[in-house]
């Protein structure tokens, strides 16, 4: 076969297929006396393997996983592979985690009774960060806190420290400072049901989706090997 005939395939280019050959994507390539590349079924088979893996990893992963598998180094391509579902089954975590504090915020409505103003390194205690973090996401937006008249130290509420808990699960679950940013600011304004009801959906959705992707990528990963296998 032809770049273009495993090209077609995937609606790729040829110029694709062969920058995947040149990565190290597909196993080693023989060329005709003319010097065009000659593609079998195990690369055809190796390109849908990359593909898929592509979809429940990155494509960085995937491509790393490709190399190893194909310079017969598998136990590197499975260390990756397991990884990849670790930090799955983090994520998962975390969302719990979100959920449950994002379920606390929802439903409990803050007062000044439910405890004194915390300081800055009282709050970076109670949530395990640094102050100077508590002093970034205030820069962001993430957190307002008060400043005391007396003293200008800045003073965290019981609704400023419930957003510091929920800041810190979502950083935890690597959202991007300017996603907190964007959430906490639609749960304040939606006043915390539907902002919590789509967002908690959205991540599991995601979740899941990535479950499928990784799924199929293991079955796509085990054709592939059993053909090496064969060879």
């Amino acid at each position: 076969m032809r770049p273009i005939d495993l090209a077609r395939e995937h609606g790729l280019s040829a110029q694709a297929v062969r920058n995947y050959d040149d990565a190290g994507v597909l196993p080693p390539t023989e060329r005709t006396a003319t010097g065009y590349r000659h593609y079998t079924p195990l690369h055809a088979q190796a390109l849908r393997t990359f593909l898929a893996l592509r979809g429940g990893h990155t494509h960085q992963q995937a491509v790393q996983i490709m190399r190893a598998i194909n310079r017969g180094d598998t136990e590197s391509a499975y260390r990756l592979i397991d990884a990849a579902h670790m930090e799955l089954l983090a994520e998962r975590t975390t969302r719990t985690e979100v959920a449950a504090a994002l379920s606390t915020l929802a439903t409990t409505k803050p007062t000044a009774a439910q405890g004194h103003p915390l300081t800055v390194g009282e709050l970076a205690r109670r949530i395990g960060v640094h102050p100077a973090t508590l002093r970034t996401w205030e820069t962001h937006g993430i957190l307002r806190p008060d400043r005391n008249r007396a003293t200008g130290y800045r003073e965290y509420g019981p609704e400023c420290v419930r957003d510091a808990e929920i800041a810190r699960q979502l950083r935890q679950g690597d959202y991007p400072l300017p996603q907190v940013v964007q959430f906490l600011d639609a749960l304040r304004e939606a006043g915390g049901a539907d902002a919590l009801r789509d967002f908690l959906d959205a991540w599991q959705t995601r979740l899941t989706t990535r479950s499928r992707n990784l799924l199929a990528a293991a079955a796509r990963l085990d054709g592939y090997l059993a053909l090496l296998a064969a060879e």
